[in-house]
């Protein structure tokens, strides 16, 4: 009988639902703001800052085309690790709040290192269905819901 290995790695790619959402969102936020009885001033201050998000998320977080953008994970004998092009892999504690969901796997994880406030902030990625093969994404959720000592501070 063969013992179970406890190595697992996944990589996704781009969502086209994620990115439709985020755009059905910022919409909806820019509509509401035209809306608002506010100053002219702040309406123009919150669609910069809808814009300003728009540039800073949707490159890393939406496309992937970012050297910081996280793609891949994976889970062997010394914890959780996440990819990216600048860094490579590096190791990561996730967080209980974390979420796996049938159609959408909500990582919340942390990384180690740094000072007190990067301890302190904890970073999140969501990772739909249409990123990974359905088979992969069913042994992330499956991983990520019932994996042993998963919420523990890499070493």
């Amino acid at each position: 009988m063969s013992s179970r290995s406890d190595c697992f790695e996944c990589r996704w790619q781009r969502s086209r639902a994620l990115l439709t959402a985020y755009l059905g969102a910022q919409a909806l936020a820019l509509i509401c703001l035209f809306f608002l009885s506010l100053p002219v001033w702040a309406i123009l201050l919150g669609a910069l800052l809808c814009v300003l998000h728009g540039f800073h998320c949707v490159p890393t977080s939406i496309l992937l085309s970012g050297a910081r953008a996280f793609t891949g994970l994976r889970r062997d004998d010394t914890g959780w690790h996440l990819w990216n092009e600048r860094a490579g892999w590096q190791p990561v504690q996730l967080r209980p709040d974390s979420l796996a969901l049938p159609h959408l796997i909500v990582l919340r994880f942390r990384l180690p290192g740094g000072g007190w406030l990067s301890r302190l902030w904890v970073r999140s990625l969501c990772i739909p269905s249409d990123s990974l093969a359905p088979d992969t994404h069913r042994r992330l959720r499956l991983r990520l819901k019932f994996s042993r000592r998963r919420w523990v501070a890499p070493e």
